[in-house]
């Protein structure tokens, strides 16, 4: 994959890791260019590539009642105008082959959840659109595993194409990264870490998810130091309100002080490694 064709994805040609980030859902149009402000100018500061994340509905629920989405159209939209605004790049996740090609209308980047990403027609649906896809690996596979999901995009004429580790189940209400999986994904596409889904504890008795936000810079670190090529956050101005996976969500005001230590860790990675 080069990162230099993801459309408006600046800082692509330099040695800094990249990043995926925003809220975990769009909640609407204010929230979403207040977080995009704030990232934008952190990333320009730091000369991180950045991407703005927002799924324009979440189909994965643990209980009906949960937060969906304000309208699969109306979320696009507002997807489409963080990018015009401020001119980066968008990545949505998408739960149903129809879905890419309406997605593919307003992001750049389209996602495949974990618990899809065997699903076939899903993964091959993404990869005919052109955009380049993401591929969260699902918390029941094994690192090699993916390297099957990845074949799919490529054997569809599409070879932007990363995979995202969020952890692996352990037991039934939480996650484990384990990071000898990133030099074997690395084999089949670049890596990223998703710090904060790897903090998540799903399967709670209420039907709302847990999470461990105090552990980000941790898990964060670890990645960087274990040679991922981008990172993926979730992050909130107001997480306790947030309408989605506002447990395990960093707060905004958090996120400029822990990707300036990422910056600092990864260029001594990049030394030592050089």
């Amino acid at each position: 994959m080069e990162l230099a064709r993801i459309p408006n994805l600046k800082f692509a040609e330099g040695s800094n890791f990249f990043l995926l980030s925003g809220p975990c859902a769009i909640e609407g149009e204010d929230m979403a260019l207040r977080i995009a402000e704030r990232i934008v100018a952190v990333t320009d500061k730091l000369k991180i590539p950045y991407v703005f994340k927002g799924s324009f509905k979440k189909a994965n629920r643990s209980r009906v009642d949960s937060f969906t989405g304000i309208g699969d159209e109306k979320a696009l939209k507002i997807l489409r105008k963080v990018s015009e605004t401020f001119s980066v790049p968008t990545v949505t996740d998408i739960h149903e082959a129809s879905d890419a090609e309406l997605a593919a209308e307003y992001v750049d980047v389209l996602q495949i959840p974990a618990f899809l990403v065997r699903q076939t027609d899903l993964v091959v649906a993404a990869a005919q659109t052109g955009k380049t896809v993401n591929l969260k690996k699902g918390q029941f596979m094994s690192p090699e595993s993916m390297q099957h999901a990845v074949r799919k995009v490529t054997d569809s004429g599409n070879e932007q194409v990363m995979i995202t580790d969020r952890g692996t189940m352990f037991g039934y209400q939480d996650m484990i990264v384990d990071f000898r999986g990133v030099p074997t994904m690395k084999q089949y596409a670049p890596v990223v870490l998703d710090v904060t889904h790897s903090l998540q504890q799903p399967n709670q008795a209420s039907g709302v998810t847990g999470g461990r936000p105090a552990l980000i810079a941790t898990m964060a670190r670890a990645g960087i130091a274990t040679g991922v090529d981008g990172l993926f956050m979730e992050t909130h101005f107001d997480p306790a309100n947030a309408k989605s996976d506002g447990a395990n969500m960093l707060h905004l005001d958090l996120l400029e002080p822990l990707l300036a230590d990422l910056v600092k860790l990864r260029k001594t990675i990049n030394e030592i490694d050089s």
